[in-house]
């Protein structure tokens, strides 16, 4: 049995041996150092940017749910047309009258028009029309004037919400409430500001700038190429499975479609979105993996073939310590955990690089990964992997040195 005091000699002589040989020592080791920065930085891209999603989801809310019209899959165009599977706004109003576990539901339709106020004029804003519990659904409130009510949506009042970004781009007052503005070349008055938000997951707008107005001035606004979506809250999180089937039975009944007929639309819950999202992330992180797997694989050969050649070199010294009673399963050890000291260096070394390479991403000016870090598990993780190659790689060449007959080994020249 091996002894600690061995152990510590085998490590000791292993860095001396490195140290020895830098450069080559270095060389050999590139394939791991290569392989474990790349993959940590890439893993602490990964977890900068799913921090990030998943706290613009959270921003969203977790009861939330969507619904899009969905024309079934392989269905004939003509027994399908769009106009056929286009979502009603009688349809969110039966949702908001006979689903139980819905706390609030609006439609939302969106137009481009150009906006006018003064003499600043922006051409393509895309205005939202919503109804008033569109506040409710996207936990976004006015802070200036007021909400949008029933009665600006049923009687078409010609008013709008703003928000912080539109008011700076139109050089409105501070406050604007009470002023007007012209959208689509129609006056439309100020009732509220509402809050800025960050969170954009369905909106690509090249200007931040967001307008509101009430969904039936919306609709009026774009007869022709109506479309529109459902955007609602459930009680809570954990009533969404059941708030779905609810969603579905209700819209199946207003679209008289029985239960052979394939389903028009399509409802989603943003926990759906959520899993999605970590199934991606894994499946990148586990690519991810297989990139350092190779990179470890290159790497290990390099290892195995210097220590062969380490093996040539130090055929005298090993004949010497066997002849002194070193035992084989001795100079198996010492030859191993060199290998293995090595893989380790090289993945300290990689798991530096990957930090710094870190660093630098949350650096990056609009790539939002300010959160990007390694996490420890992916740490450990590189560690095992560069010591597992050193087992595998430098097995081979220390059996070969346990193996020397040390009458030969003593009079290689």
């Amino acid at each position: 049995m091996l002894n600690p005091l061995f152990w510590l000699q085998a490590v000791t002589l292993a860095f001396s041996q490195i140290w020895a040989n830098k450069s080559r020592a270095f060389l050999t080791a590139l394939g791991i150092i290569v392989g474990v920065a790349s993959t940590t930085a890439v893993i602490a891209a990964l977890t900068g940017l799913k921090a990030k999603v998943l706290a613009e989801f959270e921003s969203v809310g977790a009861s939330k749910f969507f619904v899009f019209p969905d024309r079934p899959d392989n269905a004939p165009r003509n027994m399908y047309p769009w106009e056929k599977i286009l979502l009603k706004p009688s349809e969110v109003q039966a949702i908001r009258e006979e689903c139980t576990l819905v706390k609030a539901v609006t439609p939302i339709t969106e137009v481009g028009l150009d906006v006018e106020a003064g003499d600043k004029r922006i051409e393509g804003i895309t205005i939202a029309g919503i109804w008033p519990d569109w506040h409710v659904v996207q936990n976004r409130f006015v802070q200036e004037g007021r909400p949008f009510s029933q009665i600006d949506v049923d009687s078409e009042r010609q008013v709008c919400l703003i928000n912080a970004d539109a008011i700076a781009e139109l050089n409105l007052a501070a406050n604007p409430v009470g002023e007007p503005v012209l959208i689509g070349g129609r006056r439309f008055m100020i009732v509220g500001v509402v809050e800025t938000t960050q969170a954009r997951f369905f909106g690509m707008n090249a200007s931040s700038a967001e307008i509101f107005i009430p969904f039936s001035v919306a609709e009026k606004l774009q007869e022709r190429n109506f479309f529109m979506r459902i955007e609602g809250l459930f009680k809570s999180p954990e009533t969404a499975q059941e708030g779905e089937d609810e969603v579905r039975f209700v819209l199946r009944r207003m679209r008289g479609l029985s239960p052979a007929d394939p389903q028009t639309f399509q409802v989603a819950a943003i926990d759906k979105f959520i899993d999605q999202f970590k199934a991606l992330a894994a499946g990148i992180t586990a690519i991810a993996g297989g990139i350092v797997g190779i990179s470890l694989l290159v790497g290990g050969i390099g290892i195995m073939n210097i220590m062969l050649v380490s093996v040539s070199e130090r055929t005298r010294e090993i004949g010497l310590r066997k002849a002194v009673g070193a035992t084989p399963m001795a100079i198996l050890m010492q030859f191993l955990l060199e290998a293995v000291t090595l893989c380790l260096v090289g993945g300290f070394i990689g798991i530096a690089v990957g930090r710094l390479a870190a660093f630098g991403l949350t650096r990056i000016p609009g790539a939002q990964l300010e959160q990007a870090d390694i996490p420890f598990w992916a740490v450990a993780l590189s560690f095992a992997f560069s010591a597992l190659t050193g087992v595998v790689f430098g097995m081979f060449p220390a059996i070969k040195a346990a193996r020397l007959d040390p009458i030969e080994a003593l009079r290689h020249e």
